[in-house]
């Protein structure tokens, strides 16, 4: 048995019976709301079950939306083209992570000898911020090409990539932005009286500590990337959109735009999880909840 400090014998802790209350208590409310979560979604998914299947145009909507010979016919398709979205939003996501540092450091830039950096990433940004991601592709897809320039590529599926990276990093610029404003001056003051030069300073000390803040922020939008890399269809590339636009047109039934559906939200579902996850896990606000 082990002793204390006047040498008399000590007894494991144990809580108090107002703590056990307390444990109980707890215990009891945590199960009483995942009952009543549960139960109250199970009323509303059965009445609007029963709202949408006993409505007049009910048997045409399933066979038209929801027919499982086409949705079975039209997935390898459909998948591949995901596969397509995907590899964009990997590939262009690491580009406008790099440009979108780049325009919120050049944006932070301090000096008369940095105005005309700063003027670029300002008009750049709210260019690109104020066009619609859709108009910006467009005239990219069809207005280059238009042009017949020598050297520079016709692919619209590289045309297609270059509109959401430039779109997305004025947006992602701005978030990184924010994070490295909030960084406290006495932060950088610190570090360039240890001796660090205002790139080692950015480097070790304001950037990393400004992309931990805004990283659900980040998340968010890689999400939203995931989303809109289909708006390329728009140009004729054969993503997941495209290619059910294709297995649509076949027989008119709309059944491949719903696997196309299914599928963004197998990948953008989890995302977002894990972005509410990384907030939650930084105490943002507003994220408290369990859902």
């Amino acid at each position: 048995m082990s002793t204390n400090d006047t040498g008399m014998p000590s007894r494991p802790w144990s809580p108090s019976a107002v703590e056990l209350d307390r444990r109980a208590f707890r215990r009891a409310r945590t199960t009483r709301s995942v009952v009543t979560a549960t139960l109250s979604s199970i009323v509303v998914f059965l009445v609007l079950s029963v709202v949408i299947t006993r409505s007049p145009g009910w048997p045409r909507v399933k066979e038209t939306y929801f027919s499982w010979d086409k949705a079975v016919s039209s997935f390898p398709a459909v998948l591949e083209g995901f596969w397509l979205n995907v590899r964009i939003m990997v590939i262009c996501g690491a580009i406008i992570g790099a440009f979108g540092l780049a325009l919120a450091i050049m944006r932070t830039l301090r000096g008369p000898v940095f105005f005309p950096v700063r003027a670029f990433a300002t008009a750049f940004t709210d260019t690109f911020r104020g066009l619609p991601l859709i108009l910006v592709i467009l005239l990219l897809g069809f207005g280059v090409p238009a042009l017949n320039i020598e050297g520079v590529t016709n692919d619209v599926l590289l045309l297609g990539c270059t509109g959401l990276v430039l779109s997305y990093s004025a947006y992602v610029g701005e978030v990184i932005r924010a994070g490295i404003e909030s960084i406290h001056p006495s932060q950088r003051a610190a570090a360039r009286s240890l001796g660090l030069t205002h790139v080692q300073t950015l480097r070790f000390v304001v950037i990393p500590q400004a992309l931990r803040r805004v990283m659900p922020a980040l998340l968010n939008d890689l999400v939203s990337l995931q989303k809109d890399s289909g708006l390329i269809s728009i140009l004729g590339v054969v993503d997941a959109v495209q290619a059910a636009h294709i297995e649509e047109a076949a027989d008119f039934n709309y059944t491949p735009y719903v696997v196309a559906g299914v599928l963004f939200l197998s990948l953008t579902v989890p995302m977002t999880r894990f972005t509410d996850w990384v907030a939650r896990r930084q105490g943002g606000p507003g994220v408290g909840g369990a859902v």
